[in-house]
């Protein structure tokens, strides 16, 4: 009896610990128009104090998002429709001040931007808006589908991301032509 408690104690307390080390969460928003599947999402509280140290003492840093769209399966694997891999990037150079900032797609560069304000940086690297995902075309009416987003960073650091390696999340949708 008491090395049920214990280990039920035990169990509470890494728990616990875990979420206080895992603060940082990703909100996802999908957004299904008449012709394509769009996604916004935020990793929260992911630009950190010790985010802003690495980035001023001018090391590179990276957050990539791995996003999955999938369709439910009900008996079988879940069949990944499309898988989208969206990078950004901070380079900053401690001569001008400055942040040279860039977003890729499947290694594609989108968009750059270079800029002094800090506020930018921590919403271009952990916000995106109504980002393209994939054509309605693929996808069958009336089926469960869901949004998967990996986030990773680089330099990996512990406060970033806490214990684990990267932060998962995931928001479901019915396609309804």
């Amino acid at each position: 009896m008491n090395r049920r408690r214990w280990f039920s104690y035990v169990m509470a307390v890494l728990a616990g610990g875990a979420r206080v080390f895992s603060k940082e969460s990703l909100r996802i928003v999908p957004i299904v128009n008449d012709h394509e599947v769009l996604v916004s999402f935020e990793l929260a509280d992911a630009y950190t104090n010790d985010v802003r140290e690495a980035i001023s003492s001018g090391l590179r840093t990276t957050f990539t998002y791995d996003l999955d769209l999938r369709m439910v399966a009900p008996v079988w694997v879940d069949r990944t429709i499309v898988t989208v891999v969206v990078s950004t990037t901070d380079q900053y150079d401690n001569l001008t001040r400055r942040h040279v900032l860039s977003r890729t797609l499947d290694g594609h560069v989108e968009e750059t931007l270079v800029t002094e304000d800090e506020s930018v940086v921590g919403r271009w690297l952990t916000t995106f808006n109504r980002l393209p995902v994939c054509r309605t075309s693929r996808l069958e009416p009336g089926h469960d589908y869901y949004l998967r987003i990996r986030a990773s960073s680089r330099p990996r650091g512990d406060s970033l991301l806490g214990w684990a390696s990267a932060i998962t999340g995931q928001a479901k949708f019915t396609f309804v032509p």
